[in-house]
């Protein structure tokens, strides 16, 4: 992690809840076998990538996002900055024209999404990421689906991180409200053990507290070691909590650097967060 005081103060370092890379209590689960990334190289990266949707042009140019491990990276930037696509890029949800994507060290380009969640990716959507008509706790299991093992122990873990979830366990999870259903979102994925957590714009409409809170959790899965990586709305609190910012303008890399950083910037806060 970085020297951010404002994540060093916060959060809990279990590293339980995470697939480890042998720092934690658990055995490696879904992700497979934990690896290094290549030496100098962040855990997570995809580099240099140009793509977009089906046979259309391409949205992205020359993208590079990255993330090492046990750190959160955040991508800002305006509407239509490509900001989601370049996340769905790394995830492998779009054709790649050039670039690649590496997670640990290996080459996982050519991967479907449903191989990348085998190799320890999970990936919680903007919406339609919950099963409204199953209850809470059925969520959770469903988000378990690819392992063989005694899922208990996650699901208690995930409701340590999100105390709410463990009341409403047997609630419809339609019935939640807007931030109680992204905690039963990123609990879901947290069910694989995962090596990254992608999350876009976990925040969208729910209010500032919701927001704060969901927030500080976030710190505390990334505590873990899981590598964070978010699309984000609320810039300014995102590149708060963000060890590694990445502004993108027309889906380009327009500006790169701590979170702490792009918060300082004169050009970053004239343009991009209101001055």
């Amino acid at each position: 992690m970085s020297d951010n005081p404002y994540q060093n103060a916060r959060g809990n370092k279990d590293r339980s809840i995470v697939n480890p890379h042998g720092q934690g209590t658990l055995q490696p689960g879904s992700g497979g076998t934990p690896r290094p990334a290549k030496e100098g190289e962040p855990f997570l990266i995809g580099e240099a990538m140009t793509g977009g949707y089906g046979k259309g042009p391409a949205i992205i140019h020359d993208c590079t996002i990255a993330a090492g491990q046990g750190e959160i990276a955040v991508i800002v930037g305006p509407n239509g900055a490509g900001k989601s696509t370049a996340m769905k890029a790394v995830f492998g949800m779009l054709n790649m024209h050039e670039g690649s994507v590496r997670l640990g060290g290996k080459d996982i380009t050519h991967l479907s999404p449903q191989a990348r969640v085998a190799e320890g990716m999970a990936f919680v959507p903007q919406t339609s990421n919950i099963f409204t008509s199953m209850t809470v706790e059925e969520n959770l299991e469903m988000g378990a689906f690819l392992r063989r093992d005694d899922i208990r122990a996650t699901i208690e873990q995930v409701y340590e991180l999100f105390p709410i979830l463990r009341d409403k366990r047997y609630q419809a999870a339609g019935e939640l409200s807007g931030g109680q259903r992204q905690q039963v979102a990123v609990g879901r994925a947290l069910m694989t053990k995962p090596q990254v957590l992608m999350l876009d714009e976990p925040t969208a409409g729910v209010s500032p507290i919701v927001m704060d809170e969901l927030f500080d959790r976030i710190i505390e899965v990334a505590r873990t070691g899981i590598s964070i990586l978010m699309v984000e709305q609320n810039a300014r609190q995102a590149l708060e909590i963000a060890d590694t910012g990445y502004v993108l303008v027309q889906g380009a890399n327009g500006f790169t650097g701590t979170g702490q950083e792009l918060l300082a910037d004169p050009e970053v806060r004239r343009s991009f967060l209101g001055g």
